[in-house]
């Protein structure tokens, strides 16, 4: 995976069991990278190998489910349920990438562990989630990013130990906000953490 993060060089790496699939990752305010400014993301993949995660707070306002549903010919159109829509990330802004509830599934559906107490969400990638949706089925919650962001080896241990993330659990109200232009701050709130108040001294949540 290409580096995609906030920060710079190659920390050490998480032992083993400490992955943080299934977290959030939170922006703090003093971010260099303006791509993910105030960002909350949802890590879907975190091991040795590097991470992937979805942008949750950044809506896609010029293109919407419709257009993709034409783009991809899949009817009907007007769809019977539209999504929220969002930019997933830099890299492979092209393709595609449905967070949902994890009721549901198909071939290829990546679960996305909730930890304890929490439900979780899937990840679908393929063309029968927008099609189940377009159709008036498929997963309870949903959003569709466009793109993805993406570590390499260590990159996002190292963005964290430098204090370019705070870390929590994904909660659904995040996940799936109807409003996610609020997220930043609901995630913040979550951690009863004031973003007026935060340096660059924190780090874990």
């Amino acid at each position: 995976m290409r580096k995609t993060g906030g920060g710079t060089g190659t920390g050490p790496s998480h032992g083993s069991g400490d992955w943080l699939t299934g977290q959030l990752l939170i922006a703090m305010p003093s971010m260099q990278d303006p791509r993910f400014a105030q960002a909350v993301i949802c890590l879907c993949a975190h091991s040795a190998d590097g991470a992937m995660g979805l942008v949750l707070n950044q809506p896609l306002d010029s293109f919407g489910f419709d257009d993709l549903l034409k783009q991809l010919d899949i009817a009907p159109t007007p769809p019977a349920r539209a999504i929220r829509m969002v930019n997933g990330g830099p890299v492979e802004a092209g393709r595609g990438f449905v967070l949902h509830s994890p009721e549901w599934s198909t071939d290829g559906t990546l679960p996305v562990p909730g930890g304890p107490e929490r439900e979780g969400a899937a990840l679908t990638a393929s063309v029968e989630v927008l099609k189940a949706i377009a159709e008036g089925n498929g997963p309870r919650q949903c959003v569709l990013a466009l793109g993805y962001a993406g570590w390499g080896p260590g990159q996002l241990e190292s963005e964290i130990a430098a204090n370019a993330w705070l870390t929590a659990p994904a909660d659904p109200d995040i996940l799936f906000a109807s409003k996610p232009q609020n997220a930043w701050r609901q995630a913040l709130a979550k951690l009863k953490v004031d973003p007026l108040l935060l340096s660059g001294a924190a780090g874990h949540a």
